[in-house]
Protein backbone atom coordinates (compact mmCIF):
# COMPACT_ATOMS: atom_id res chain seq x y z
CA UNK A 1 0.00 0.00 0.00
CA UNK A 2 1.54 3.59 -1.01
CA UNK A 3 2.29 5.93 1.89
CA UNK A 4 0.42 8.15 0.22
CA UNK A 5 -3.30 6.92 0.30
CA UNK A 6 -5.35 8.21 2.84
CA UNK A 7 -8.39 6.36 4.38
CA UNK A 8 -11.60 6.35 2.52
CA UNK A 9 -13.77 9.58 2.72
CA UNK A 10 -10.60 11.48 4.14
CA UNK A 11 -9.16 14.10 1.45
CA UNK A 12 -6.73 17.06 1.64
CA UNK A 13 -7.54 20.49 1.08
CA UNK A 14 -5.60 22.01 -1.67
CA UNK A 15 -4.56 25.69 -3.03
CA UNK A 16 -6.65 27.88 -4.02
CA UNK A 17 -9.68 25.58 -1.85
CA UNK A 18 -7.98 25.62 1.41
CA UNK A 19 -7.36 29.54 1.38
CA UNK A 20 -11.35 30.38 0.71
CA UNK A 21 -12.44 28.16 2.88
CA UNK A 22 -10.01 29.61 5.56
CA UNK A 23 -11.36 33.35 4.26
CA UNK A 24 -15.20 31.87 4.66
CA UNK A 25 -14.42 30.68 8.18
CA UNK A 26 -13.08 34.14 9.13
CA UNK A 27 -15.94 36.11 7.60
CA UNK A 28 -18.56 34.11 9.21
CA UNK A 29 -16.98 34.13 12.80
CA UNK A 30 -16.26 37.67 11.87
CA UNK A 31 -20.39 37.66 11.82
CA UNK A 32 -20.70 36.15 14.93
CA UNK A 33 -18.66 38.53 16.37
CA UNK A 34 -20.79 41.11 15.38
CA UNK A 35 -23.77 40.22 16.41
CA UNK A 36 -22.43 39.24 20.01
CA UNK A 37 -21.17 35.58 20.04
CA UNK A 38 -17.70 34.87 22.31
CA UNK A 39 -15.70 32.71 20.35
CA UNK A 40 -15.16 29.10 22.13
CA UNK A 41 -12.42 26.34 21.44
CA UNK A 42 -12.99 23.27 22.56
CA UNK A 43 -10.54 20.49 22.97
CA UNK A 44 -10.37 18.09 20.00
CA UNK A 45 -10.49 15.26 22.36
CA UNK A 46 -12.16 14.40 25.78
CA UNK A 47 -13.86 11.39 28.18
CA UNK A 48 -16.11 9.75 25.64
CA UNK A 49 -18.51 10.06 28.25
CA UNK A 50 -18.52 13.77 27.97
CA UNK A 51 -18.83 13.67 24.31
CA UNK A 52 -21.69 11.48 23.54
CA UNK A 53 -23.53 12.99 26.78
CA UNK A 54 -27.02 13.99 26.13
CA UNK A 55 -26.83 13.17 22.79
CA UNK A 56 -28.40 9.43 21.89
CA UNK A 57 -26.49 6.20 20.54
CA UNK A 58 -26.45 7.74 16.86
CA UNK A 59 -23.98 10.22 18.62
CA UNK A 60 -21.64 7.46 20.08
CA UNK A 61 -21.87 4.91 17.22
CA UNK A 62 -20.05 8.04 14.68
CA UNK A 63 -17.22 9.45 17.71
CA UNK A 64 -13.77 7.19 17.32
CA UNK A 65 -12.69 6.13 20.49
CA UNK A 66 -9.21 5.21 21.87
CA UNK A 67 -7.40 4.69 25.32
CA UNK A 68 -5.85 7.37 27.08
CA UNK A 69 -2.01 5.86 27.92
CA UNK A 70 -1.75 8.37 31.10
CA UNK A 71 -5.04 7.53 32.90
CA UNK A 72 -6.63 4.40 31.28
CA UNK A 73 -9.87 5.75 30.45
CA UNK A 74 -11.58 5.37 27.12
CA UNK A 75 -11.57 8.28 25.09
CA UNK A 76 -12.85 9.82 22.16
CA UNK A 77 -12.19 12.46 19.05
CA UNK A 78 -15.05 14.75 18.45
CA UNK A 79 -18.27 13.89 16.08
CA UNK A 80 -20.38 17.18 17.07
CA UNK A 81 -18.83 20.20 18.88
CA UNK A 82 -21.94 21.13 20.10
CA UNK A 83 -22.19 18.95 23.35
CA UNK A 84 -18.57 20.43 24.23
CA UNK A 85 -19.99 24.30 23.75
CA UNK A 86 -22.67 23.31 26.28
CA UNK A 87 -20.43 21.24 28.59
CA UNK A 88 -18.99 24.62 28.53
CA UNK A 89 -21.70 27.26 28.96
CA UNK A 90 -22.79 24.57 31.92
CA UNK A 91 -19.32 24.07 33.63
CA UNK A 92 -16.89 26.57 32.77
CA UNK A 93 -18.45 30.01 32.06
CA UNK A 94 -21.70 29.12 34.31
CA UNK A 95 -23.01 32.38 33.69
CA UNK A 96 -26.73 32.97 35.04
CA UNK A 97 -28.37 34.89 31.82
CA UNK A 98 -28.18 34.95 28.27
CA UNK A 99 -24.72 33.09 26.78
CA UNK A 100 -24.10 33.61 22.76
CA UNK A 101 -21.72 31.05 22.05
CA UNK A 102 -19.77 30.60 18.80
CA UNK A 103 -17.21 28.12 17.57
CA UNK A 104 -15.11 26.59 14.02
CA UNK A 105 -13.03 23.41 13.99
CA UNK A 106 -12.63 20.03 12.51
CA UNK A 107 -14.86 16.85 13.67
CA UNK A 108 -14.24 13.59 12.77
CA UNK A 109 -17.29 10.58 12.13
CA UNK A 110 -16.64 6.75 12.19
CA UNK A 111 -18.84 7.03 9.01
CA UNK A 112 -19.94 9.76 6.91
CA UNK A 113 -23.12 10.89 6.73
CA UNK A 114 -23.66 10.10 3.08
CA UNK A 115 -21.75 8.58 -0.07
CA UNK A 116 -20.67 11.93 -1.18
CA UNK A 117 -19.37 13.44 2.37
CA UNK A 118 -16.18 13.37 4.18
CA UNK A 119 -15.60 11.70 7.21
CA UNK A 120 -13.79 14.80 8.79
CA UNK A 121 -16.33 17.92 8.50
CA UNK A 122 -15.23 21.62 9.36
CA UNK A 123 -18.03 22.17 11.42
CA UNK A 124 -19.30 25.85 12.47
CA UNK A 125 -21.81 26.94 14.62
CA UNK A 126 -23.25 29.32 16.85
CA UNK A 127 -25.64 28.25 20.15
CA UNK A 128 -27.35 30.45 22.07
CA UNK A 129 -28.26 29.31 26.32
CA UNK A 130 -30.46 30.13 28.96
CA UNK A 131 -33.11 31.64 26.93
CA UNK A 132 -36.63 29.37 26.34
CA UNK A 133 -38.89 31.85 24.24
CA UNK A 134 -39.19 31.86 20.26
CA UNK A 135 -37.18 34.64 20.03
CA UNK A 136 -34.10 32.98 21.00
CA UNK A 137 -34.91 30.12 17.93
CA UNK A 138 -35.73 33.15 15.70
CA UNK A 139 -32.41 35.03 15.96
CA UNK A 140 -30.44 31.42 15.21
CA UNK A 141 -32.19 30.87 12.42
CA UNK A 142 -32.09 34.79 10.49
CA UNK A 143 -28.12 34.43 11.96
CA UNK A 144 -28.13 31.18 9.81
CA UNK A 145 -29.43 32.89 6.98
CA UNK A 146 -27.00 35.69 6.90
CA UNK A 147 -24.26 33.43 7.44
CA UNK A 148 -25.51 31.35 4.16
CA UNK A 149 -25.91 34.35 2.38
CA UNK A 150 -22.43 36.02 3.27
CA UNK A 151 -21.11 32.65 1.93
CA UNK A 152 -22.74 33.35 -1.29
CA UNK A 153 -25.39 30.43 -1.40
CA UNK A 154 -27.86 31.52 -3.60
CA UNK A 155 -32.23 30.77 -2.68
CA UNK A 156 -32.12 28.63 0.12
CA UNK A 157 -35.06 26.37 1.47
CA UNK A 158 -35.39 26.81 5.09
CA UNK A 159 -37.20 23.38 5.92
CA UNK A 160 -39.02 23.28 9.79
CA UNK A 161 -40.02 20.08 12.17
CA UNK A 162 -41.03 20.18 15.36
CA UNK A 163 -39.84 16.68 17.72
CA UNK A 164 -43.03 17.70 20.23
CA UNK A 165 -45.27 16.41 17.74
CA UNK A 166 -43.71 12.79 18.09
CA UNK A 167 -43.42 13.03 21.48
CA UNK A 168 -46.27 13.99 22.40
CA UNK A 169 -48.27 11.21 20.14
CA UNK A 170 -45.80 9.10 21.86
CA UNK A 171 -46.72 10.39 25.43
CA UNK A 172 -50.13 9.51 25.12
CA UNK A 173 -49.90 6.01 23.53
CA UNK A 174 -47.31 5.14 26.73
CA UNK A 175 -45.40 3.35 23.99
CA UNK A 176 -41.93 2.00 25.16
CA UNK A 177 -38.52 3.04 24.20
CA UNK A 178 -37.64 0.52 22.00
CA UNK A 179 -41.17 0.85 19.72
CA UNK A 180 -40.21 4.30 20.00
CA UNK A 181 -36.78 3.94 18.48
CA UNK A 182 -38.18 1.75 16.08
CA UNK A 183 -40.98 3.87 15.10
CA UNK A 184 -38.61 6.89 14.58
CA UNK A 185 -36.38 5.25 12.18
CA UNK A 186 -39.41 4.46 9.92
CA UNK A 187 -40.78 8.46 10.14
CA UNK A 188 -37.31 9.07 9.54
CA UNK A 189 -37.63 7.25 6.16
CA UNK A 190 -41.52 8.04 5.54
CA UNK A 191 -41.95 4.33 5.35
CA UNK A 192 -46.05 4.40 5.67
CA UNK A 193 -45.98 0.63 5.60
CA UNK A 194 -43.98 0.03 8.52
CA UNK A 195 -45.57 2.64 10.63
CA UNK A 196 -48.67 1.09 10.12
CA UNK A 197 -47.01 -2.40 11.04
CA UNK A 198 -45.34 -1.05 13.84
CA UNK A 199 -48.32 0.74 15.15
CA UNK A 200 -50.99 -2.14 14.34
CA UNK A 201 -51.51 -2.80 18.32
CA UNK A 202 -51.73 0.93 19.49
CA UNK A 203 -54.99 2.76 19.79
CA UNK A 204 -56.67 3.71 16.23
CA UNK A 205 -56.10 7.25 17.61
CA UNK A 206 -52.18 7.10 17.67
CA UNK A 207 -52.06 4.63 14.98
CA UNK A 208 -54.01 7.50 12.89
CA UNK A 209 -52.15 10.23 13.84
CA UNK A 210 -48.58 8.30 13.06
CA UNK A 211 -49.83 7.55 10.03
CA UNK A 212 -50.24 10.79 9.15
CA UNK A 213 -47.30 12.62 9.89
CA UNK A 214 -45.61 11.63 6.77
CA UNK A 215 -47.88 13.34 4.50
CA UNK A 216 -47.69 16.37 6.90
CA UNK A 217 -44.63 18.23 4.40
CA UNK A 218 -45.39 21.35 2.59
CA UNK A 219 -46.59 24.55 2.89
CA UNK A 220 -47.78 26.67 5.82
CA UNK A 221 -51.26 24.77 4.66
CA UNK A 222 -49.41 21.70 6.17
CA UNK A 223 -50.03 23.50 9.96
CA UNK A 224 -53.51 24.17 9.76
CA UNK A 225 -54.15 20.26 8.54
CA UNK A 226 -52.02 19.36 11.51
CA UNK A 227 -54.26 21.41 14.24
CA UNK A 228 -57.47 19.86 12.68
CA UNK A 229 -55.90 16.09 12.79
CA UNK A 230 -53.54 16.36 15.85
CA UNK A 231 -55.37 18.71 17.96
CA UNK A 232 -56.23 15.85 20.64
CA UNK A 233 -52.84 15.58 22.19
CA UNK A 234 -51.56 17.52 24.29
CA UNK A 235 -48.87 20.21 23.56
CA UNK A 236 -49.22 19.43 19.55
CA UNK A 237 -51.02 22.93 19.83
CA UNK A 238 -47.93 24.54 21.44
CA UNK A 239 -45.62 23.04 18.95
CA UNK A 240 -47.51 24.38 15.73
CA UNK A 241 -48.04 27.25 17.46
CA UNK A 242 -44.15 27.98 17.41
CA UNK A 243 -43.85 27.15 14.08
CA UNK A 244 -46.87 29.42 12.45
CA UNK A 245 -44.63 31.90 14.61
CA UNK A 246 -41.51 31.52 12.97
CA UNK A 247 -43.26 31.64 9.43
CA UNK A 248 -44.48 34.81 10.40
CA UNK A 249 -41.00 36.11 11.21
CA UNK A 250 -39.07 34.92 8.42
CA UNK A 251 -41.61 35.53 5.77
CA UNK A 252 -39.37 38.38 4.56
CA UNK A 253 -36.05 36.40 4.72
CA UNK A 254 -36.19 33.18 2.85
CA UNK A 255 -38.52 32.91 -0.14
CA UNK A 256 -39.01 29.00 0.03
CA UNK A 257 -40.17 27.57 3.17
CA UNK A 258 -41.64 24.49 4.23
CA UNK A 259 -42.98 22.18 6.82
CA UNK A 260 -42.17 18.05 7.86
CA UNK A 261 -43.89 17.50 10.59
CA UNK A 262 -42.00 13.80 10.24
CA UNK A 263 -38.87 15.32 10.20
CA UNK A 264 -36.99 13.80 13.56
CA UNK A 265 -33.58 14.21 12.58
CA UNK A 266 -31.54 14.41 15.87
CA UNK A 267 -34.70 13.20 17.83
CA UNK A 268 -32.64 11.54 20.96
CA UNK A 269 -31.09 15.41 20.74
CA UNK A 270 -33.46 18.06 20.12
CA UNK A 271 -35.71 19.01 22.82
CA UNK A 272 -38.22 21.31 20.66
CA UNK A 273 -38.04 22.86 16.96
CA UNK A 274 -35.83 21.29 14.49
CA UNK A 275 -34.85 23.28 11.01
CA UNK A 276 -32.63 22.64 8.02
CA UNK A 277 -31.73 24.71 4.98
CA UNK A 278 -31.25 23.43 1.56
CA UNK A 279 -29.35 24.92 -1.53
CA UNK A 280 -29.14 24.33 -5.36
CA UNK A 281 -26.84 21.65 -6.13
CA UNK A 282 -26.64 19.95 -3.17
CA UNK A 283 -28.46 16.62 -2.25
CA UNK A 284 -27.70 17.06 1.65
CA UNK A 285 -28.42 20.07 3.91
CA UNK A 286 -26.16 22.74 4.07
CA UNK A 287 -27.07 23.91 7.46
CA UNK A 288 -28.76 22.17 10.36
CA UNK A 289 -30.23 23.50 13.96
CA UNK A 290 -32.99 23.13 16.69
CA UNK A 291 -33.72 23.55 20.07
CA UNK A 292 -31.61 20.88 22.14
CA UNK A 293 -32.85 22.25 26.52
CA UNK A 294 -31.63 19.02 27.89
CA UNK A 295 -27.95 18.14 26.82
CA UNK A 296 -26.49 20.37 30.06
CA UNK A 297 -28.52 18.30 32.10
CA UNK A 298 -25.46 15.43 31.81
CA UNK A 299 -23.42 17.91 32.75
CA UNK A 300 -25.23 19.59 35.94
CA UNK A 301 -26.76 22.73 34.87
CA UNK A 302 -29.45 22.21 32.07
CA UNK A 303 -30.22 25.62 30.57
CA UNK A 304 -32.50 26.41 27.35
CA UNK A 305 -30.24 25.83 24.13
CA UNK A 306 -31.19 26.83 20.73
CA UNK A 307 -28.26 26.95 17.76
CA UNK A 308 -27.08 25.61 14.12
CA UNK A 309 -23.89 24.47 12.40
CA UNK A 310 -22.58 23.75 9.16
CA UNK A 311 -19.43 22.11 7.32
CA UNK A 312 -17.51 24.80 5.46
CA UNK A 313 -16.39 21.77 3.36
CA UNK A 314 -19.41 21.28 2.08
CA UNK A 315 -20.78 24.72 1.70
CA UNK A 316 -17.58 25.51 -0.41
CA UNK A 317 -18.67 22.70 -2.73
CA UNK A 318 -22.06 24.04 -3.89
CA UNK A 319 -20.07 27.87 -4.91
CA UNK A 320 -18.45 28.56 -7.91
CA UNK A 321 -14.81 27.41 -8.13
CA UNK A 322 -12.15 28.78 -6.33
CA UNK A 323 -9.81 31.10 -8.13
CA UNK A 324 -6.77 32.50 -6.38
CA UNK A 325 -5.48 35.84 -7.08
CA UNK A 326 -2.51 35.81 -9.11
CA UNK A 327 1.01 35.91 -7.13
CA UNK A 328 3.52 39.19 -7.93
CA UNK A 329 6.79 38.29 -8.55
CA UNK A 330 9.64 40.25 -6.98
CA UNK A 331 13.49 39.88 -7.84
CA UNK A 332 15.31 38.73 -4.60
CA UNK A 333 17.55 42.09 -3.74
CA UNK A 334 17.80 44.75 -1.03
CA UNK A 335 17.03 47.72 -2.73
CA UNK A 336 15.27 49.74 0.30
CA UNK A 337 12.92 51.26 -2.85
CA UNK A 338 11.88 47.41 -4.00
CA UNK A 339 11.10 46.31 -0.22
CA UNK A 340 9.25 49.47 0.78
CA UNK A 341 6.99 48.46 -2.09
CA UNK A 342 6.36 44.95 -1.50
CA UNK A 343 5.46 45.81 1.72
CA UNK A 344 3.01 48.04 0.08
CA UNK A 345 1.24 45.81 -1.84
CA UNK A 346 1.23 43.36 0.93
CA UNK A 347 -0.55 45.73 3.05
CA UNK A 348 -2.66 46.21 0.03
CA UNK A 349 -3.35 42.36 0.45
CA UNK A 350 -2.09 41.74 -2.57
CA UNK A 351 -0.07 38.35 -2.92
CA UNK A 352 3.90 39.33 -3.32
CA UNK A 353 6.53 36.58 -3.26
CA UNK A 354 10.30 37.02 -3.51
CA UNK A 355 12.00 34.69 -6.09
CA UNK A 356 14.80 32.97 -4.57
CA UNK A 357 18.22 32.87 -5.99
CA UNK A 358 19.47 30.35 -8.11
CA UNK A 359 16.01 29.80 -10.36
CA UNK A 360 14.56 31.04 -13.31
CA UNK A 361 11.94 33.88 -13.03
CA UNK A 362 8.79 32.56 -12.99
CA UNK A 363 5.84 33.14 -15.15
CA UNK A 364 2.95 36.15 -14.06
CA UNK A 365 3.74 39.63 -12.97
CA UNK A 366 6.87 40.84 -12.07
CA UNK A 367 7.73 44.04 -10.20
CA UNK A 368 10.14 45.66 -12.52
CA UNK A 369 12.28 48.86 -12.21
CA UNK A 370 11.05 51.03 -15.10
CA UNK A 371 11.11 55.09 -15.09
CA UNK A 372 13.04 55.54 -11.67
CA UNK A 373 10.29 53.17 -10.15
CA UNK A 374 9.76 50.22 -9.17
CA UNK A 375 6.36 49.23 -10.69
CA UNK A 376 4.31 46.08 -11.30
CA UNK A 377 3.49 44.49 -14.73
Amino acid sequence: MQNWILPEHIEDILPPDAHRIEAMRRQVLDLFRGHGYDLVMPPLIEYVESLRSGTGSDMDLRTFKLVDQMSGRLLGLRADITPQVARIDAQLLNRQGVARLCYAGSVLHTLPLGLTRTREPLQIGADIYGHAGIESDIEIQKLMLDALSLLGVKKPHFDLGHVGVFRSIARVSGMDPDLESELFQVLQAKDLPGIAELSSHLDAKVRDALCLLPELYGGVEVLARAKEALSGFSGVPDALAELEAVAVELAGSVSDLSFDLAELRGYHYHSGMVFAVYAENCPNAVALGGRYDEVGRAFGRARPATGFSMDLREVAQILPAARDEDCIFAPHSKDPALLQEIARLRGQGKRVAVELPGHEPEAGRRLAFRGGKWVVE
